[in-house]
């Protein structure tokens, strides 16, 4: 067995579900400190974090991941239990494989083998970890980043161990997010009987032109980075579950996924705008997930691409798709940010697994990229 796919069987048997750890992070750090890595807790609220670095000069390179996972899921959809790594038809089968223990295992074995060849590197090497990135991501990398800003400690390399990957390792590369940007919305009412609706105020039916505006609106076009902004509601919630009662509100729950061409205030006023057209009473609730990032071409993208090219033969593409990650927090720093990971299909998904082969290949890339780095 090797040792990435040893790792990884042992993580995933960890039941880390968000924000839990169950004793990931101490497994890890045990293992970093055997390198020369000095580890903090840097732990905030329920969640826990792991600051591990090696060396103290500049540039300082970091991986950047989660032990945290989300929950299973119904379990009699499961071919096997999620909280136990089996490995069937070449491939490692469990909760966290893919999203994202794997890239974790992939993480330290590759700095390990590293190491082993270049113990006086170039510069320093880092990992930080979370228990909080499948939640709501309050007390996990977003505190970590703002200690390290706090003793002036900057980061210039972050590479996000997230599931990348669409039709095979390493096709694609990220190297932006979009922004994500959530609301609660409550339309007030007046709750009263089907039968009598003049001494009565139907929030449905007084939100429901507002939201078709909302839905139609052209918020941007997007670049050649970004696709247009996309807004979507996710949630709508009203009445009493009775047939003969008109609601006395709605709540409802959208969500922004903004490109570089809008930003969160543009966005909130232009809501504002389209809401006051029409004539009811509302509440609105705003939480930034995270603003869009967009890392140029540079010495990480250069690097990344090489070390994919030199272990697989192939060029990847860069792309700036999916959902928001950890490396919204990383960014703003100055850091040049890219996620590289597995094959993203199984993700979230019952019986989510990642391809034995995927995982050793995984592992040389990431040596690869610090040899291309910091090799001394």
């Amino acid at each position: 067995m090797s040792e990435t796919l040893d790792l990884l069987k042992t993580l995933i048997e960890r039941e880390s579900v968000t924000p839990e750890d169950a004793g990931c992070q101490q497994l890890i750090s045990q293992r970093l400190e055997k390198l020369g890595f000095t580890t903090e807790h840097l732990d905030f609220a329920d969640t826990l974090n792991i600051w591990s670095r090696r060396g103290t000069e500049p540039p300082l390179f970091t991986f950047l991941g989660h032990t945290d996972v989300v929950p299973p899921g119904p379990l009699e959809q499961w071919h096997t239990p999620p909280f136990k790594a089996v490995v069937k038809d070449g491939k490692l089968y469990g909760r966290g494989a893919a999203d994202m223990k794997g890239s974790i295992a992939a993480f330290i074995t590759a700095l390990e083998r590293f190491i082993a060849e270049h113990p006086q590197h170039k510069g320093s090497i880092a990992i930080m970890l979370t228990s909080d990135e499948e939640g709501i991501a309050t007390h996990g990398v977003v505190k970590v980043v703002e200690v390290l800003e706090q003793r002036h400690e900057k980061i210039d390399w972050c590479l996000v161990g997230e599931p990348s990957s669409h039709q095979k390792l390493a096709d694609i590369i990220r190297v932006g997010r979009r922004g994500s940007l959530c609301a609660k919305l409550t339309v007030k009412g007046i709750q009263g009987h089907v039968a009598y609706p003049d001494i009565a105020d139907n929030p449905i039916h007084s939100f429901a032109p507002a939201m078709k505006t909302l839905t139609e609106e052209i918020w941007d076009n997007g670049n050649e980075f970004f696709p247009p902004t996309s807004f979507q509601i996710s949630n709508f919630n009203s009445g009493t579950g009775a047939e003969n009662i008109i609601p006395g509100h709605a709540e409802v729950l959208f969500n922004f996924r903004f490109s570089t061409e809008s930003d969160e205030q543009t966005l909130k006023q232009r809501t504002h705008a389209i809401l006051d057209q029409y004539d009811f009473d509302y509440e609105i609730e705003w939480r930034l997930s995270g603003n869009p990032f967009l890392t140029q071409p540079g010495e990480l993208t250069e690097a990344v691409h090489q070390a994919i090219n030199s272990v697989t033969a192939y060029d990847t593409q860069d792309d700036t798709g999916g959902g928001t990650s950890d490396g919204r927090f990383i960014a703003p720093t100055g850091s040049q940010v890219i996620e590289l990971g597995p094959i993203n299909e199984t993700i979230h998904k019952v019986n989510e697994n990642v391809d034995i082969q995927d995982l050793e290949t995984l592992s040389d890339i990431y040596q690869a990229v610090l040899m291309n780095l910091l090799a001394s």
